[in-house]
């Protein structure tokens, strides 16, 4: 990549610029943050904010590349081996600091120890790593993870997993014994006894879980407006971790809408958001979460503009969000992974983010948008229309107001108490369009009435139905189907704010 276009990216988590070299110990601080993490880049010799290339001089720039390299060899500890080269453009020298990951880490300052001198990166800043991040950091040295540890507060004989036998059973067709917990990694003999690892302790239903893992759950909220202040409903999912993605996709699907849109001749039914993509997003979270960091869950926030899902931990280091539609692969959890594909919860490895990308290919009006948050990994289904279809919204109440008589509001008013036809009518046409007569037989009537058809007239006359076929309003295949503005009038009526009598 030319340095014309890397100095349009933002800081970040693998990304640092600096106008000269930084203090000593700063700079020590980025290096072993960056080998502890996804590895990174400093460039020295461009100026932040504003974003442009200053340069360093010439004649100097061999003495800083040493100066680097000592403060590298004499501050960080275990060893890290830069990546240092000088760059030029329009006669101005950078030097590029290439960090990659390290493979024994923590890596810290020597002067300050392991456990007061471990940094990590966050976002563009590096931060202390506490206890529970530098033993993660000590896991990956050894190449093992945190779900794959024994459990030694209870043998697997005295654990309570039979609900979990049953689902494995009824999703593999296969009795889950103990030699295929033993497969799976979900148990470990240690000194002749044979004891879970976290994983299966997150699978069971046993106190266990809930006393280890109290925050091993997901807490889903639907919020009024755009911001938390104000809940319309809350869930918390504290079911074993098999069970957890359906339950947090099911609340979603509760609280955002099924429309619909006339397309030619048909009215075709959708979601208001592509579920496909959000049921991924979550088991991605439950599957990939980082169950060592205590005090945090998984939240499900459903707002008025958007859908947004935060995990805790940050990516690993190795998965790129901005490549979604490239294979992707890295389990986290090594146990826990391998059998939520073999339950079918999970597809195959790397097609995660194809197909969230494919999905989004069909909501031009949803923005995909993920950030590091803390500690934590944050995914927003955003809708990019949502204040167009606002003031649709209040047009259409405009409308309704100045066309409608008072008679007709005041029925209206009483649509979300005491439906009566007109209302009835619409939901019936909302999925697909319907004939008179198979409208009738939908509402239990034996044969079309008059009351049917002049309120089918007036649902016409007020642009919230409209015929199929219309050159020929007597076609023998001639049907029903909702416009706009009626899936707009049903969700419309739905909300608190009904049309006021003046």
């Amino acid at each position: 990549m030319k340095i014309k276009e890397i100095i349009k990216r933002p800081e970040g988590r693998r990304l640092e610029f600096k106008e000269v070299l930084p203090e000593y110990a700063d700079l020590a601080k980025t290096i072993v943050a960056f080998a502890n993490d996804a590895g990174g880049e400093l460039y020295i010799g461009i100026r932040n904010n504003p974003r442009e290339i200053v340069g360093l001089p010439e004649e100097k720039l061999m003495k800083i590349e040493e100066q680097i390299s000592s403060i590298i060899f004499d501050r960080c500890y275990p060893a890290v081996l830069p990546e240092i080269t000088f760059l030029t453009d329009d006669d101005k020298h950078i030097i590029r600091v290439i960090i990659y990951r390290g493979s024994t880490p923590p890596y810290y300052l020597k002067s300050k120890g392991k456990l007061k001198g471990t940094y990590i990166r966050i976002g563009s800043t590096n931060r202390i790593a506490d206890e529970e991040i530098i033993n993660e950091l000590e896991r990956r040295k050894r190449n093992v993870s945190f779900d794959s540890e024994a459990i030694l507060d209870k043998p697997v004989d005295k654990l309570t997993i039979d609900s979990f036998k049953q689902e494995y059973k009824e999703r593999t067709g296969e009795d889950l014994d103990t030699q295929t917990l033993r497969k799976l990694g979900l148990i470990k003999k240690i000194d002749g006894i044979e004891y879970p690892t976290g994983a299966l302790v997150l699978f069971s239903d046993d106190d266990l879980r809930r006393s280890i893992f109290p925050f091993a759950k997901v807490e889903c909220a639907r919020f009024k407006g755009f911001t938390s202040e104000e809940f319309i409903d809350q869930k918390s999912i504290l079911s074993n971790i098999a069970t957890q993605a359906e339950e947090a996709y099911n609340f979603i699907l509760r609280h955002i809408n099924k429309g619909a849109t006339v397309e030619g001749v048909y009215t075709i039914s959708h979601w208001e958001y592509p579920v496909k993509a959000i049921r991924e997003v979550i088991r991605n979270a439950i599957v990939h979460r980082d169950y060592s960091l205590i005090g945090k869950d998984i939240k499900v926030a459903i707002y008025d503009d958007m859908v947004e899902i935060t995990s805790p931990g940050l990516l690993p280091p190795s998965i790129d969000y901005a490549a979604m539609e490239s294979r992707q692969s890295d389990a986290r959890n090594r146990i826990i992974a391998p059998v939520f594909k073999r339950l079918g919860i999970i597809d195959q490895w790397g097609n995660g983010l194809k197909l969230i990308a494919e999905e989004l290919k069909k909501y031009p009006q949803i923005e995909f948008r993920w950030k590091e948050v803390g500690l934590s990994f944050q995914v927003q289904f955003v809708k990019l229309d949502y204040k167009e279809g606002q003031e649709l919204r209040q047009e259409l109440g405009q409308e309704l107001r100045q066309e409608l008589g008072q008679e007709l509001r005041q029925e209206l008013r009483q649509e979300s108490e005491n439906p009566t036809m007109y209302s009835k009518i619409l939901r019936k046409v909302l999925q697909t369009p319907l004939s008179r007569k198979e409208i009738s037989e939908s509402l239990g009537h034996k044969q079309i009435s008059g009351a049917l058809n002049r309120t089918l007239t007036k649902l016409i006359d007020d642009k919230l139905v409209e015929h199929t076929i219309q050159d020929n309003k007597n076609h023998p295949d001639q049907k029903i189907r909702i416009c706009k503005r009626g899936v707009l009038f049903l969700e419309w009526l739905k909300k608190d704010d009904v049309i006021p009598d003046k």
